[in-house]
Formats: structure tokens, C-alpha cells, sequence
């Protein structure tokens, strides 16, 4: 079975800055144990990435499920892609609010 599209959403606000998020549903495996993929980025107005959700792998050695944010890299809890979008987005509006507002 091929990656198929689940999820895109995103939106740029009037400072520049912007935010993607794409959802994949993938085969099942050691790797992707939801079936699932995903990649939610927020980027500054100059495309500087400040945040970013993601699965893709655990090279940084904090789990399968983790957070980037201006360089450094967490583990986090995934309960579902729903709750994941709104914990993301609810961060980029705190961001957003803090920063370019």
C-alpha cells in the first residue's frame, strides 16, 4: 500500500509568518506503528523555521514522536492526529502572538 494524503492544512499570517501540516497514511510497521506519517512546520516571516511536529524518524534519539523548536529537538506524546494538529496550532497562535503580533 503507498502513502496516501490524509491530512494538508496550512495558512500564513499578515507578518509573513506561516504554518504547514501534512498527514500521511503509510503501511504499518516498526517505523510507523499508527500507520501514520506527519510533518507540521511553522516558519518566520524570513522562512526561518521555528517549530516543527514530526514522525519522520528518531535520529536525534527521543522517540519516533518529537518537537523542534529553534534548534533544539524533545520527545512528545501523540494521542491522535486530531489532538497533535490542535496542540500545534494552539503553540503556533502563542508564537505568533509573542513574536510577529
Amino acid at each position: 500500500m503507498p502513502a496516501t494524503k490524509r491530512f494538508e492544512a496550512g495558512d500564513e499570517f499578515p507578518a509573513g509568518d506561516r504554518w504547514e501540516a501534512l498527514a500521511w497514511d503509510v503501511p504499518r510497521s516498526d517505523a510507523f506503528p499508527e500507520g501514520l506519517k506527519y510533518s507540521f512546520q511553522y516558519l518566520g516571516p524570513a522562512d526561518d523555521a521555528i517549530l516543527r511536529y514530526d514522525n519522520a524518524n528518531d535520529a536525534h534519539g527521543v522517540g519516533r514522536h518529537h518537537r523542534h523548536y529553534r534548534g533544539t529537538v524533545e520527545g512528545i506524546e501523540f494521542e491522535g492526529l486530531r489532538s497533535h494538529v490542535r496542540t500545534f496550532l494552539d503553540e503556533v497562535e502563542t508564537i505568533h502572538d509573542r513574536e510577529f503580533a
